[in-house]
């Protein structure tokens, strides 16, 4: 569901937003991360995700978000839960002085494949080693928690 920019905003600034992360795995034991086009987070490797729509099931939040982050589509049932987790943003998708706050239903995910990444959220994507993200600086920190 797309939402009016001013409804969104009003959103954002009075309540936590619940989203999917999607911690993607190779056989290599690597992670997908892409550079951050949008804000929160912009300017910075991130795992691919995004909120979910009211009156959107998980599972159907799942598919959405894989199809439209990673160009295919999956089940959640394909996945593993790693947990829940909270991001918290000083920034929103407008900029300003709204801060951003994120529940965070983070799932572990093998994919093989990965032919055709949109560009949509991320304008590039890598694969980086657990300890190759930890180490980098340009990866956002709400990233490194999955992997300390």
């Amino acid at each position: 569901m797309q939402l009016q920019p001013d409804i969104f905003q009003a959103i954002v600034t009075h309540t936590p937003l619940v989203s999917i992360d999607l911690i993607v795995h190779d056989r290599q034991g690597r992670v997908l991360l892409g550079w951050r086009r949008n804000r929160p987070a912009q300017g910075c490797w991130f795992v691919p995700g995004g909120r979910v729509n009211k009156d959107e099931s998980l599972a159907a939040a799942f598919r959405r978000l894989s199809r439209v982050e990673l160009g295919v589509e999956l089940n959640r049932d394909t996945a593993s839960f790693r947990g829940v987790f909270e991001h918290f943003y000083s920034d929103c998708f407008a900029g300003g002085q709204t801060s951003t706050h994120y529940v965070v239903l983070a799932h572990d995910l093998l994919v093989d494949g990965l032919a055709q990444l949109p560009l949509a959220q991320h304008s590039d994507f890598r694969w980086f080693s657990p300890e190759e993200l930890i180490a980098d600086p340009q990866v956002h920190e709400n990233v490194k928690v999955y992997f300390s």
